[in-house]
């Protein structure tokens, strides 16, 4: 069988070169999680200084997820028509000008702009990158710990950046914009020399711009709705009426797409169980933790008095943990194949959100939070990466950008959704203002049920996966073999041998 990969890399060796590559995709996910993460310790100095209500405050988180989230498709599938590596650099080179005009503006508003910038190129760097790596590393072993090595660099970022951002922000909020910039400039001048030239797609290119419009359009109301419903009322007439156009656009999309020469995304995707799963399990994997980490801040700040520092540190012990294995993870899931990984990984986070329901007014770090912590990182650990290798296992190079975008749409949208579900369970009771240090606790506590809720949601769609996949070889209409959720690299490569599936 000739396979499907036309991968630069046939022989499994790691080279100076192939390092360095990796590095400088690693480099631009660790900045975009770094990104999102590092802004928040900094708000209130931002708002004092630049005379911000909290509505306004609010978007420059929101503005960076409403470009990420609503142009991540558009991205992907821009990586595959128009060459990836011209895409990522391009975009790594936006994404350091707006970091740098972002630590100098004087106005709220041109910061918010800043921010959707940055969160737009994020939009093409992500999916950009993981298809360079899918398509430079020959699937198995070698790909899996590269895209171990990725995932893990995304999380670092993620956690360090609650780091940064505590020690920046002492000396000035501005620090904690003008940080990436010339990281991600180093980054763009180290890809011109190290990143391999993506093949030009063969024959004549279509472009698919009315799916292109509709999707994107649909993807940034849905993630605007879905911002603003907590403030604006699930049952106000303004968010429903944004839930209902974007049902309508997406309905549009789905019409445009069956009919399209060269559509954005293949239809035929959604019929495999494989990719379902995986999408499901991203969405909620980081939508669980994201709502985690937002009742886990007010409750340590507002309610236990802790500094911004301080919070950073009490997460840390996951981050930590995750990069410290970063270099085994690839050979752990090589053995136990992706499937068995992402359901021990929601394991972890299951149990880890459920120790936390314990906490009270006056919690022994070491015995209460610091548990929770280091199964929330071995989680990061073994399940992240899974979800990245499964997701892109099996594909053809000219759609990996395609699978790469849906899959950080997932994340981006998942996290945004379940967020915005977990802001309004807390704030169901109203305000703290005038509540006891008690009641603002309790009302946290639903909070955290949500969170532990939608990980066990994800548990359950993942080991039903794994169930399925242990009872009839998986056959996906993605891919070219029959690789299912619980197939090692061994496995898959004998697969590989007796079956080819073509649409």
């Amino acid at each position: 069988m000739t396979s499907p990969h036309n991968s630069p890399v046939t022989e499994q060796t790691w080279t100076p070169r192939l390092w360095g590559t990796l590095i400088v995709l690693c480099t631009a996910l660790f900045l975009d999680a770094l990104d999102v993460s590092m802004v928040g310790v900094a708000l209130p100095s931002i708002g004092a200084d630049l005379g911000l209500s909290t509505s306004s405050l609010q978007w420059i988180v929101s503005g960076y997820i409403l470009g990420y989230g609503g142009l991540l498709l558009l991205g992907g599938r821009a990586a595959d028509l128009l060459g990836r590596r011209r895409v990522f650099l391009i975009a790594l080179g936006v994404f350091a000008g707006a970091s740098l005009l972002g630590g100098v503006v004087e106005s709220g508003e041109l910061l918010i702009a800043t921010r959707f910038i940055k969160g737009l190129s994020a939009a093409f760097t992500a999916p950009a990158g993981l298809s360079i790596i899918t398509t430079t590393f020959p699937e198995g072993s070698m790909r899996n710990r590269a895209l171990a090595l990725y995932t893990t660099c995304g999380a670092t970022g993620y956690s360090m950046g609650l780091v940064f951002s505590g020690l920046l922000t002492e000396f000035s909020w501005r620090w904690t914009m003008l940080l990436p910039a010339p990281i991600a400039l180093i980054g763009v001048i180290a890809g011109l020399k190290l990143i391999p030239k993506s093949p030009r797609p063969e024959g004549r290119r279509h472009y698919d711009l009315p799916g292109a419009v509709t999707v994107t359009a649909a993807m940034l109301t849905l993630v605007f709705t879905v911002v603003e419903a907590p403030e604006a009322g699930w049952a106000s007439a303004r968010t429903l009426v944004g839930f209902a156009l974007a049902a309508v656009l997406i309905a549009v999309f789905v019409a445009v797409e069956l009919r399209a020469k060269a559509p954005l995304i293949r239809l035929a995707v959604l019929r495999s169980s494989s990719q379902v799963q995986v999408n499901v399990g991203a969405a909620t994997f980081m939508g669980a933790y994201i709502g985690f980490q937002f009742i886990v801040t007010l409750y340590l700040q507002q309610l236990l008095g802790w500094s911004a520092l301080e919070t950073a540190l009490a997460f840390l012990p996951a981050g930590a943990l995750v990069a410290l294995s970063s270099t085994k993870v690839g050979t752990v899931i090589d053995k136990f194949g992706t499937s068995r990984m992402i359901v021990l990984g929601f394991a972890f986070h299951v149990i880890g959100y459920a120790l936390f329901l314990q906490v009270d007014l006056s919690p022994t770090y070491a015995a209460v939070i610091l548990p929770s912590m280091l199964l929330l990182g071995a989680g990061f650990a073994v399940a992240f990466p899974s979800l990245n290798i499964q997701a892109t296992n099996g594909v053809k190079d000219d759609e990996q950008g395609m699978v790469a975008g849906m899959l950080n749409t997932s994340v981006q949208v998942g996290g945004a959704v379940f967020l915005a579900i977990v802001t309004a369970v807390v704030t169901a009771g109203g305000t703290e203002a005038g509540r006891t240090p008690q009641e603002v606790l309790d009302s946290y506590k639903p909070g955290l049920v949500t969170v532990t809720g939608i990980a066990a949601l994800g548990l359950v769609v993942t080991a039903l996966g794994l169930r399925a996949a242990r009872r009839r070889p998986g056959r996906s209409v993605l891919v070219a073999s029959s690789a299912d959720l619980n197939t090692t690299a061994d496995e898959k490569t004998a697969a590989e041998e007796k079956v080819s599936v073509r649409d």
